[in-house]
């Protein structure tokens, strides 16, 4: 498989150079050259396969030539060796919970399965890979514990000041040894350009050899494609395809369920689930597509004003709107909106989401109102305890806190504080590396 540029003004690339480089040289996003088409027998007789399985058939064309199958398959049972369940709320709306990895964040597939083929190709080469990569909450703690320990690549990892949950900081934060964390005190669309303008800086590539972990990286955009299938192993209802709501932000998720669509996965229609931040779903209602400055809420892992990888939407429609509107609807969601839906879920239902997910429920929930006939899946992208300090004064109670991070958030906070300015990036990376 090739991968090519957006911006079409890069050579092609394989998975591996794709991997390691993230981002093409004219800065585009690398876009695969052919898109699998799986049979349909795959889908029909889902359940007759193992999640590993599953997982390997999907990855395997995307990475073809670069890994051997034998390490393809043990990367892939790595990447996903926790549950991923799909649970019911009511007789119409089905939770899918990406929360049960080792950050209790959807992120934790994508960011285990690069983490692993990244190392797979640092064995091959005699120089330090530094891993740079911005954060709007969850992306950090999952790049952080995928990538810790791991022989010759460091990480340094920019969160926005104080627009990332307390958890979420602590994930990203306390860890040490090859981890490093750059508070920068302003938004994370600022996290994020600084991050852009780094690999583009020739100066900077010479001295330090640099790759992504954002989800602009193919190597953690493909994988999120497992779970959509993964929860197709366990619809219920085969004969009638589910409506999907993922909470968006850098859409990079619902690009991975698109692409997942479009090889072949029954999906009767995707929602893209945003807060106050709602450049697509306006885009979608009017054709003309405004990014914006981002919007701080409390679903912050979506606060994005100009998500990277919606234009890896658009190359996979052809740039048709027409034909994007037939398969994805937006809705914007405001914070007021999330707690009231987040308790009403609660106390009816007793199920508990996190506000990303509250957003999700929501939006698919009014989907659902104009479609009688249809059932549904919401994307619960975290475990509402990374959320507690928003959801437990929505709830009155306190959100049981899993025993997989009670001791990590004992631990002490390590980040070096930095302006959202590019210069005082590139001064803490040639001073450290």
């Amino acid at each position: 498989m090739k991968y090519y540029s957006l911006n079409k003004q890069s050579p092609d690339v394989d998975f591996k150079e794709a991997t390691i480089k993230g981002q093409a040289p004219d800065k585009g996003l690398y876009f695969p050259h052919t898109i699998p088409v799986h049979e349909k027998a795959f889908f029909d007789n889902i359940e007759q396969y193992s999640n590993e399985e599953i997982a390997f058939r999907l990855i395997q064309p995307y990475v073809a030539g670069t890994i051997a199958d034998a390490a393809l398959q043990n990367i892939v049972k790595e990447t996903i060796n926790f549950p991923i369940p799909l649970v019911p709320v009511n007789d119409r709306i089905s939770s899918l919970e990406l929360f049960h990895g080792p950050t209790l964040a959807f992120k934790d597939v994508g960011a285990r399965f690069m983490s692993r083929c990244l190392g797979h190709f640092a064995h091959e080469r005699s120089e330090k890979v530094v891993v740079l990569v911005a954060t709007s909450g969850d992306t950090g703690g999952a790049v952080a514990h995928g990538f810790y320990d791991v022989p010759g690549v460091e990480v340094v990892i920019l969160y926005p000041s104080g627009k990332v949950s307390s958890v979420q900081e602590k994930q990203l934060t306390t860890l040490g040894r090859n981890i490093h964390a750059l508070e920068v005190t302003g938004t994370f669309d600022d996290c994020q350009q600084m991050v852009k303008q780094a690999f583009v800086d020739e100066e900077l590539t010479k001295k330090i050899f640099l790759t992504s972990a954002n989800s602009i990286n193919v190597a953690r955009w493909l994988p999120q494609q497992f779970y959509y299938v993964l929860a197709w192993k366990q619809w219920a209802d085969k004969k009638n395809a589910p409506v999907i709501s993922v909470p968006s932000g850098n859409f990079g998720n619902i690009c991975a369920g698109l692409l997942a669509h479009i090889s072949g996965l029954p999906v009767k229609h995707f929602i893209a689930a945003c807060n106050a931040n709602a450049v697509v779903p306006s885009y979608l209602a009017n054709g003309d597509y405004q990014p914006k400055k981002a919007i701080a809420t409390i679903s912050n892992a979506m606060d994005v004003g100009n998500p990277s990888n919606f234009v890896r939407i658009l190359e996979l429609f052809h740039h048709k709107l027409g034909d994007l509107r037939t398969v994805l609807t937006g809705y914007s969601i405001t914070d007021d909106e999330t707690r009231a839906v987040l308790k009403e879920v609660y106390q009816q239902y007793k199920y508990l989401p996190d506000p990303h997910g509250a957003v999700g429920y929501l939006a698919l929930q009014r989907y659902l109102q104009q479609h009688a006939g249809d059932k549904g899946m919401f994307l619960e992208t975290a475990h509402p305890v990374k959320f507690y300090d928003v959801v437990e004064p929505v709830i009155g109670e306190a959100v049981p806190v899993p025993a997989a991070i009670q001791d990590q958030l004992k631990l002490t906070k390590q980040s070096t504080l930095i302006a959202p300015d590019y210069e005082a990036l590139k001064e803490a990376l040639l001073k450290k590396y």
